[in-house]
């Protein structure tokens, strides 16, 4: 394996670089100790010097991912009164967006862990300032964050998911499912249908669009915009 010939020092920050890219490849439902030291090319016990178990591991991948998108929206710089907040969060959510797009994963593992990264809190203390800044109250801008939901990270929760539930998100299998519920349920049926066609890339969910995403988004900010005035 290539991982062998690379004898940098083992660290907890390359033990969870390697965690992620092996989770791109493999999902992480294939995060074990024992596949990780085989991919680092080490012992599984190594690992635990740094990562005391498999749910350390799990913690520290999130950790990661967050990092990235912390990384990403830096990028983005800070154009002072050249924008609005609305472009200043929009810009952000979608760069978080991004991320997750590489790692269509992450958002299934984020929403299971037990406990919350600090870089979250870092995180929402910036989408908090720049509302409050735009001249927000704070209740106003806990109310916001409620209704962004997980939009901050770049996805959005799905109410209709087959996969999760056992089926398939393929176009013909989810058509034949339909077919035998569309005298009872018409409109959803034809709804999702219509929908299934139109997708064009459900990285995130079964109908996570980019479109849907950014209409989502405009719709809240612009929403917000109202309340602020």
């Amino acid at each position: 394996m290539a991982a062998r010939a690379d004898r940098a020092p083992l660290s907890r920050e390359r033990v969870l670089a390697a965690a992620v890219v092996l989770a791109d490849v493999n999902g992480f439902q294939a995060l074990t100790m024992r596949r990780l030291a085989a991919e680092l090319g080490v012992e599984a016990m190594s690992l635990y010097y740094h990562l005391p178990g498999k749910e350390a591991l799990l913690d520290g991948v999130v950790e990661t991912v967050i990092a990235e998108i912390d990384v990403a929206v830096g990028r983005l710089g800070d154009r002072g009164g050249d924008e609005d907040w609305r472009t200043r969060l929009r810009r952000r959510f979608l760069a978080a967006r991004q991320v997750m797009l590489r790692h269509p994963w992450a958002p299934g593992l984020l929403g299971s862990r037990r406990t919350i990264p600090p870089g979250v809190y870092a995180y929402y203390d910036g989408i908090v300032g720049t509302l409050v800044r735009a001249g927000f109250s704070y209740h106003l801008a806990h109310r916001a964050l409620h209704a962004f939901g997980s939009m901050p990270f770049g996805f959005v929760q799905e109410i209709f998911s087959p996969a999760s539930a056992g089926g398939s998100t393929q176009v013909d299998t989810a058509e034949a499912d339909l077919a035998a519920m569309a005298n009872a349920l018409p409109h959803l049926t034809a709804m999702v249908s219509t929908e299934a066609h139109t997708a064009d890339n459900p990285a995130l969910g079964w109908c996570d669009s980019q479109v849907e995403f950014e209409f989502t988004l405009d719709l809240l900010l612009d929403g917000l915009e109202r309340l602020r005035g």
